[in-house]
């Protein structure tokens, strides 16, 4: 249940690490309605969680601090994007990170075999940043979980429980504390865009 913001996290002490950048506490409630199936799923709106963020990015503003990076875990909160860019269209400096280039560059910086399209849930990148970052939270029989579901067309309309019954979608089995290591400094090497494009002119 924690795999998400455990990942974000992550990438985003990765970042830290690397740019001058202050980390804010997780939003650890999301929109993650198409989970519903498995018990201990708990989402907010995606109203809600735009109200959040922009709550979030007002207070900061009014403390002097007028950029804010969204660091996504989720896939499911498709709403941020909405967010980022209504807050650029009024000239507020947001941005939302990783995109799907900063994986993909990530995944071929790494090793990982598997393609984006396939490791959707629990798969190779999320093992592999778990047992670099947080060996202790895998269960046991995560090397024998691998479950491929490539066409997920209906996703939307039926949640994630019509194409896995474990939850796990992607090859959990590939997943090596190596490759974590490397997904996240390719992440953070990648978030140097997004730093100069945010502080170009303060």
């Amino acid at each position: 249940m924690a795999t998400d913001t455990l990942v974000a996290c992550a990438i985003a002490r990765a970042v830290a690490g690397s740019y001058p950048v202050h980390l804010l506490p997780p939003v650890t409630i999301s929109c993650s309605h198409e989970h519903a199936a498995w018990p201990g799923t708990v989402s907010i709106s995606s109203v809600t969680l735009h109200a959040v963020v922009r709550d979030i990015a007002d207070s900061l503003r009014r403390s002097g601090v007028d950029t804010l990076v969204l660091v996504n875990g989720h896939g499911g909160n498709y709403v941020l994007g909405n967010v980022v860019q209504e807050a650029s269209a009024r000239g507020e400096r947001m941005a939302l990170f990783p995109a799907p280039e900063d994986w993909e560059a990530a995944r071929e910086h790494a090793g990982v075999v598997t393609s984006l399209l396939t490791d959707m849930h629990a798969g190779e990148i999320e093992t592999s940043i778990l047992l670099h970052t947080s060996p202790e939270v895998l269960r046991p029989g995560y090397e024998t979980s691998d479950h491929v579901s490539d066409d997920r067309r209906h996703l939307l309309t039926t949640g994630m429980s019509a194409y896995t019954d474990s939850g796990v979608i992607g090859r959990p089995s590939l997943g090596t504390a190596e490759k974590g290591r490397e997904l996240l400094a390719s992440l953070a090497d990648s978030f140097g865009a997004y730093f100069s494009l945010l502080t170009s002119d303060s």
